[in-house]
């Protein structure tokens, strides 16, 4: 007696490929992702091409050099100083509570809503870094200068208004800035040293 072969018969694979597209649309759909975070900044409008150049020129004391090298190594003013101590070493600069003759000028100014205010009107804090700097060195510097504005701004509005700053009417926050404007200046990134 003859046997007859024994037919497998093929599974169907025709639909792997639809299975395999809706896994791929799922696990896109389902999985976050890092994003990255940019600095938020709100750039001076462009001056208009007729407009002349002029210098300004800024006296020593109304600035504060802030200079992170490309080993991370904050300088401030020619000395090392921790980040965590940066920002109070600008709420000192930015203020001039003692009326220092090596702190930014102090004038007596007409705030509205405030009545006359000592304010540092010229002080600039330059920040340089090193294009050896690490990104998150940078930001860590960055937050400590903001921080200082937001602390005085926030001390401020409380004492005045009775409230924070972010909770102050649109008036009331241009005349807490007016006393305490935010002057960063960021100068192209140098080779300063320790970068190859």
């Amino acid at each position: 007696m003859a046997r007859k072969k024994r037919v497998v018969e093929e599974v169907n694979s025709s639909s792997t490929a639809d299975i395999a597209f809706l896994l791929l649309i799922f696990f896109l759909v389902t999985t976050s992702m890092d994003t990255d975070k940019g600095l938020a900044r709100r750039l001076p409008p462009p001056a208009p091409k007729d407009a002349p150049k002029t210098d300004i020129n800024v006296k020593e004391r109304n600035v504060l050099i802030v200079l992170l090298n490309s080993n991370n190594q904050l300088m401030v003013e020619g000395l090392p100083l921790d980040v965590k101590q940066l920002c109070n070493k600008a709420k000192e600069f930015i203020t001039n509570p003692t009326n220092s003759p090596n702190l930014p000028e102090v004038f007596d100014v007409n705030v509205a809503g405030m009545g006359k205010m000592k304010v540092t009107t010229n002080h600039v804090i330059s920040l340089q870094n090193d294009r050896g700097t690490e990104y998150q060195a940078y930001i860590e510097v960055q937050n400590e200068l903001i921080r200082a504005y937001n602390e005085l701004r926030d001390d401020l509005a409380s004492a005045k208004f009775g409230k924070p700053y972010n909770a102050l009417s649109e008036d009331q926050k241009k005349s807490v800035q007016e006393v305490y404007p935010q002057k960063i200046s960021e100068a192209e990134p140098k080779n300063y040293g320790g970068a190859k």
